[in-house]
């Protein structure tokens, strides 16, 4: 959520500045900004409540704004309502810096009052104005040394663009558990929280550490550490395309990335199974190593939980390691039982989720040794972590994740059937028909993409529903997770997933005569169990729907459910991975029939970096 960007070179800054706000606008926000030093010195700003089309508007597509140095934002309201007033850039009482902001100030009610005692005057709600006027306070004519002692002043998780009237040309940029990135030219330079407002002048990257502040200018780039002490520039090249970023011929960003999922597979897969052999190139704990670890521990925010939560079959099943699956939100406020003989498996997929890092912190502390699966290489989580497998899912642009989930379910798979084999839990044969199994899953999925003119059908019963369950059970309650959220949170219909042997526990008093009820049955041990809790619910007056693998399920449920969708049969612990993609498409399709904003759900970000 949130996205910044800063500009400073010898081509007009606006027009940039806009358009790196356009490219980051898949991150979620509600409000606009932009802040230019003219010619003449001044500070010239323009906010919007509402999307970046307004601030293209405001500033004649950044014509109104002639200058060659700025900052600019998409804000996600945390402090203050997504007004004009609360928008970024904050500038301080007396014009001279402007600020836009990531994250949260902690201690912003004692710094506020402490200002106001001095005098200083607040527009807006916000914990960022705080920021400027703490510059403006701290300011003796030397920007660097009033960003050092602001610095030194705030608590909390940000990133910074900060501009200053009396010092044309020249940025700073501050990191502190919030995403920002350096980006190198010649003749220019500049920064963004996003890569992909970078890629189209630049290629030439540095990832920011947590605490590292930059000056900028269009000559140099001079990073320091959060002492103050200079630190050398570790260049990297990004390779992504801006046709990566496109939508490929698809009417939505999520319906292209839905049917990516099988290359974004071929690519997580493929090649870590070498000479026949997993090769997990950036996991390089050994088998003793391996053997001491007691206990699993996964932690995730959102769809990367509920992969996390389908994961943890195939690694229990295979490893014979207990696993917990803890959300992030929680496990940070926990007094957790981990200790050196703990793995954390964090699975995010931007690698900056707040919650995710945090916890992950408080467990690295307690001695747990850390795998991290991400997709978004140098990113906070994939930098903290004792080890890092990468999704290679490439850029989803769509809010409501599809390749990233199935990617990260990939990773979990391979991780089981690699450490089952170093654990000494799979003789050769055994390996080798697990591993072929984890070969076929890109396959199933093209194959299960056929189902879309099916699930665009079958939305038509869903997109007046004011209520749908989803049923399941082992990996198929899992699966119900992620099926329930995709719908509700692209369509804004109420969903729900509950074990299906939990119904006649309380849950089944909410079914009423039409509801739509969802069952899975892709766990083929389960299915006549799963069978007879469809016919429980169709008692009470429920539409079912059943999905379930191609084969014996077939004749089993075409008795009991109102309508079948059966998909390629994969085994029971992989299942959740093929099964997941018809939900995809189901709530796509729903939502595309209501009208919903698809690929930028209302109050939803991608990328959630405060609590």
């Amino acid at each position: 959520m949130c996205g910044i960007i800063g500009f400073t070179g010898l081509k007009q800054a606006a027009p940039i500045l806009l358009e790196g706000l356009s490219r980051m606008e898949y991150r979620g926000y509600d409000s606009a900004g932009m802040a230019v030093t003219s010619p003449e010195g001044l500070l010239q700003l323009a906010r919007v409540s509402g999307k970046v089309a307004g601030l293209y508007d405001r500033t004649e597509n950044g014509a109104a704004f002639p200058g060659a140095c700025g900052i600019a934002h998409t804000r996600w309201a945390t402090h203050g309502a997504p007004t004009e007033a609360n928008a970024h850039p904050q500038v301080s009482m007396h014009g001279r810096f402007a600020v836009a902001h990531n994250g949260i100030i902690e201690n912003f009610a004692a710094l506020k009052k402490e200002l106001i005692e001095k005098g200083y005057a607040f527009t807006s709600q916000t914990d960022t104005e705080i920021v400027a006027n703490l510059l403006e306070d701290s300011y003796r004519g030397d920007f660097q040394e009033a960003v050092e002692k602001m610095l030194a002043r705030i608590e909390g998780s940000y990133a910074f663009a900060i501009l200053c009237a009396d010092h044309p040309g020249e940025l700073f940029a501050v990191r502190m558990n919030s995403p920002l990135i350096l980006g190198l030219g010649e003749g220019f330079n500049l920064f963004a929280s996003d890569v992909t407002a970078l890629v189209s002048h630049t290629r030439r990257v540095v990832y920011m550490d947590d605490g590292d502040y930059a000056r900028v200018t269009p000559d140099e780039v001079a990073l320091f550490a959060k002492d103050g002490s200079p630190k050398a520039l570790r260049e990297t090249r990004v390779n992504i395309s801006l046709a990566e970023a496109e939508k490929g011929g698809f009417e939505h960003f999520m319906m292209k990335e839905i049917f990516e999922q099988p290359e974004a597979l071929e690519k997580t897969i493929a090649s870590r199974i070498r000479g026949g052999e997993i090769v997990l190139d950036d996991f390089r704990l050994e088998s003793e190593s391996l053997k001491n670890i007691q206990k699993i521990v996964i932690t995730a925010c959102g769809s990367a939980y509920y992969a996390g939560l389908a994961g943890r079959y195939a690694i229990e099943k295979l490893c014979r390691i207990p696993v917990d699956v803890k959300l992030a939100s929680e496990l940070r406020y926990e007094d957790p039982l981990i200790d050196g003989r703990t793995m954390l498996i964090v699975l995010s997929q931007s690698g900056e989720t707040l919650d995710t890092i945090a916890a992950m912190k408080e467990c690295k502390a307690r001695g747990a040794k850390v795998l991290a699966i991400v997709n978004v290489a140098a990113s906070t989580i994939a930098r903290l972590a004792d080890h890092v497998l990468y999704t290679w899912a490439g850029p989803e642009i769509a809010v409501a994740t599809t390749k990233g989930y199935t990617t990260q379910l990939a990773v979990l798979d391979l991780f089981a059937v690699y450490a089952a084999r170093q654990l000494g839990r799979l003789d050769e044969e055994e390996y080798a028909a697990w591993m072929q199994k984890i070969r076929e899953l890109p396959g199933l999925v093209r194959k299960a993409l056929a189902l879309e003119p099916a699930m665009a059908d079958l939305a038509v019963l869903l997109k007046d529903a004011e209520h749908v369950f989803f049923l399941g059970r082992n990996t198929d309650s899992a699966l119900a997770m992620e099926g329930a959220l995709k719908l509700k949170e692209i369509s804004y219909i109420h969903a729900e997933a509950y074990a299906a042997g939990e119904l006649k526990h309380g849950t089944i008093a909410l079914l009423e005569e039409g509801t739509p009820v969802i069952a899975l049955c892709c766990n083929q041990a389960l299915l006549e169990k799963t069978a007879s809790n469809i016919i429980e619910v169709k008692a009470r007056g429920a539409k079912t729907i059943a999905v379930a693998p191609e084969g014996a399920a077939q004749e089993v449920l075409a008795s009991c459910a109102d309508r079948c969708v059966f998909v390629p049969a994969a085994d029971d612990i992989f299942s959740a991975m093929i099964a997941v993609v018809p939900l995809q498409l189901l709530a796509y399709h729903t939502a595309k029939l209501r009208g919903c904003s698809i690929d930028k759900p209302k109050n939803l970000a991608k990328s959630v970096t405060v609590e």
